[in-house]
């Protein structure tokens, strides 16, 4: 599968390099380069291009702005010197955000990462039966408590009880870790971070969202509510989440 990709940004030699890293990457195709926002935002918008490399600060339109109004029409590679943003556009979706200068094994491992994605998304899923092993069947794995988990941020690996976690929010290719006292936003996918917490703890409730069945403070119709913060229960998690609710019920 090859993308399409843009490249935006009002620095001649910004659009120089990614142009260059651009032609090393066989599944890469760049489409355009241009120094006008608005001209990219035209083409995102008429569709066809799968990946826009897009800078921050540039004139007429920010690349903020530009991730607003494309409204996920594609996905998005920020290109910038500012660390600043980056909060920002983890809540926008972006799917990387590469500090200039941008090295080029920084550069593959982004649109990799982007490349993977749009090939799973092609790909029809094929259900496989699982082999459970006669000997797992009768014996049952011992349990392990666990009270911790490491996260790898952007510059460390990080350390979270258990106990701290209020909720955990999806958001695309990152997910946040909401705690008692900060948020850690790290690179995950929801699966794999609900497979790793144990089920007697928390519980997914919803495609963006995980909670810790302790901080729940209220539950009303489809809403659950944590720390102030509403959450919402979606139709494919309902039965199961109120199941086990009911089995805490007094």
């Amino acid at each position: 599968m090859t993308l399409k990709c843009i490249a935006v940004d009002d620095e001649p030699l910004a659009l120089d390099i990614i142009e260059d890293y651009v032609s090393k990457v066989p599944f890469l195709e760049l489409v355009k380069r241009t120094e006008n926002a608005i001209e990219a935002l035209q083409l995102v918008q008429a569709g066809g291009i799968d990946l826009v490399f897009l800078d921050i600060q540039m004139p007429d339109l920010t690349g903020i702005q530009f991730l607003k109004i494309a409204n996920n029409k594609a996905s998005y590679i920020l290109t910038t010197a500012y660390s600043q943003y980056a909060l920002e556009s983890y809540d926008l979706n972006v799917s990387d955000y590469l500090l200039k200068p941008i090295a080029f094994d920084r550069f593959y491992k982004a649109v990799e990462k982007v490349h993977n994605r749009h090939k799973n998304d092609a790909e029809p899923a094929i259900a496989v039966a699982p082999v459970i092993p006669v000997a797992a069947a009768i014996m049952p794995e011992p349990q392990t408590v666990q009270d911790f988990i490491f996260v790898k941020t952007e510059h460390k690996i990080q350390k979270i009880e258990l106990d701290n976690i209020l909720y955990i929010e999806g958001l695309k290719d990152y997910i946040s870790i909401f705690t008692k006292a900060e948020r850690v936003i790290t690179l995950q996918n929801m699966k794999r971070m609900e497979e790793t917490l144990p089920k007697s703890q928390f519980i997914r409730v919803h495609k963006s969202y995980i909670i810790a069945l302790d901080k729940i403070e209220s539950i009303e119709r489809s809403r659950i509510t944590i720390c102030g913060k509403i959450i919402p229960i979606g139709d494919t998690y309902r039965d199961e989440f109120f199941k086990k609710i009911e089995n805490k019920n007094i």
